[in-house]
C-alpha cells in the first residue's frame, strides 16, 4: 500500500528536520561558545555606576571648595552630616530630640545615633549620585557606615584623599575667610571672593573662624592623624578586596549556552590626589570622576538661567561697590 503525502505535509517534515539537525548535540555545543550578543548598557557596565563618594583631606586641604564645584557641575546630592542633624534637631523627630538633649549636656553624639541621621537620607538616595561630608570621621563609625551601605545593597564606590602638605595649610589659614550662614569657604591666595570681604552669593560680610590660629590649626592636625589614618588605612584594605558576583546571563541566551562575569564585581575605588591649591586637584580629580563614573551626567542650565545669573552677581557686585564706596 502505497502512503501518498501532500507537499504541505513535507515541507513541514523538511522545517522539522532542519530543526533537529540544528539541535543536534555537536551544533548545541558550537552554539554555546558562540558570544552573546549585549546591548550597549551591558557592554559598558560602568554607565550605571552610581557615585557614592566619600572625601577625606587635613583641614583646610579645600574639601568644601571641591565638593562645591563637583555639585554645582554635576548631578551630584552633596549631604552635610552637620545639616541632617540640624534639620532632625528643627524637625523634632525622634533622633533630633535625643541628639539635642545629649549636645545640650556637652555630651558627643554616639555613633551608632550619628548613624541614623546619615542614614535617613541616604536610604531614600538608592539611585542618585551622593557624596558625604561629615561622617565617618573615625574607625568605628566607618565600620558603621560600611556594613550599613552593604545591607542595604548600596556600597560606596569612591573614596578621595585629598593629599596637601601640612606647611601649605599651615600658611594659608592667615588667607582664609568663611561664610557663616552657609559654610562657603574663600581663600584671599587662590579662591578670593569676587568683592573682598563679602560673599558672593548674599553679600553677606564675611567672618574669620575662631580655630584659624598656627596653635589650634596644629592641634587640629594631629586629631586629622590620630583618627583619620586608621580609618583611610580601612578603606584602602576594602578597595583591595575581592567581591565575587553571579554569572551574568543576557535574556534572551539559549540555556545551552555558556555564561560568564562579563560585569565585574563590584569594587570601591580608592584615590589619593596630591596638590597644593584646589584649582591645581580640581582637573585630576574631575579626571577621576569621569573615568570611573561615564553615566555622570552635568547639570543642564539654560541660557536664561545664566543671563540672569550673570546680571545678578553684576546688579549686586555694583551694589556692593557703591556701599563700599560711601
Amino acid at each position: 500500500m502505497s502512503i501518498r503525502t501532500s507537499p504541505t505535509r513535507l515541507s513541514a517534515w523538511s522545517a522539522a528536520a532542519r530543526s533537529f539537525s540544528s539541535s543536534s548535540p555537536a551544533s548545541l555545543f558550537r552554539n554555546s561558545l558562540q558570544p552573546v550578543a549585549h546591548d550597549e548598557a551591558h557592554s559598558d557596565p560602568r554607565h550605571a555606576r552610581m557615585l557614592r563618594m566619600l572625601m577625606f583631606g587635613k583641614p583646610g586641604a579645600g574639601k568644601g571648595t571641591l565638593s562645591g564645584r563637583l555639585v554645582k557641575k554635576y548631578d551630584i546630592v552633596s549631604l552635610s552630616t552637620g545639616d541632617l542633624l540640624r534639620m532632625h534637631i528643627n524637625d523634632r523627630t525622634e533622633v533630633g530630640r535625643m541628639a539635642e538633649e545629649i549636645v545640650a549636656q556637652g555630651g558627643l553624639v554616639p555613633d551608632e545615633l550619628m548613624l541614623q541621621v546619615v542614614t535617613s537620607k541616604l536610604d531614600r538616595l538608592h539611585n542618585k549620585h551622593w557624596i558625604l561630608d561629615g561622617f565617618p570621621r573615625t574607625f568605628a563609625q566607618g565600620e558603621l557606615l560600611n556594613t550599613h551601605l552593604n545591607k542595604q545593597n548600596t556600597p560606596l564606590s569612591l573614596v578621595v584623599n585629598l593629599d596637601v602638605p601640612d606647611d601649605i595649610i599651615l600658611s594659608r589659614i592667615s588667607d582664609r575667610w568663611v561664610h557663616l550662614p552657609s559654610g562657603r569657604v574663600y581663600n584671599l591666595s587662590y579662591n578670593p571672593p569676587k568683592v573682598e570681604g563679602f560673599d558672593d552669593e548674599t553679600g553677606e560680610p564675611l567672618t574669620k573662624r575662631p580655630d584659624d590660629n598656627p596653635e589650634i590649626f596644629a592641634r587640629r592636625l594631629e586629631k586629622f592623624y590620630s583618627t583619620t589614618s586608621p580609618l583611610l588605612d580601612f578603606y584602602a584594605r576594602l578597595s583591595q578586596a575581592h567581591v565575587s558576583t553571579p554569572l551574568h546571563r543576557h535574556p534572551h541566551q539559549h540555556p545551552h549556552q555558556l555564561a560568564f562575569h562579563t560585569t565585574p564585581p563590584h569594587r570601591l575605588m580608592m584615590q589619593s590626589i596630591s596638590g597644593t591649591t584646589s584649582d591645581e586637584i580640581w582637573p585630576e580629580l574631575e579626571r577621576v570622576l569621569k573615568d570611573a563614573f561615564p553615566g555622570l551626567k552635568e547639570r543642564v542650565e539654560s541660557a536664561d538661567a545664566r543671563r540672569r545669573h550673570s546680571l545678578s552677581d553684576a546688579i549686586a557686585s555694583a551694589s556692593m561697590n557703591a556701599a563700599i564706596s560711601k
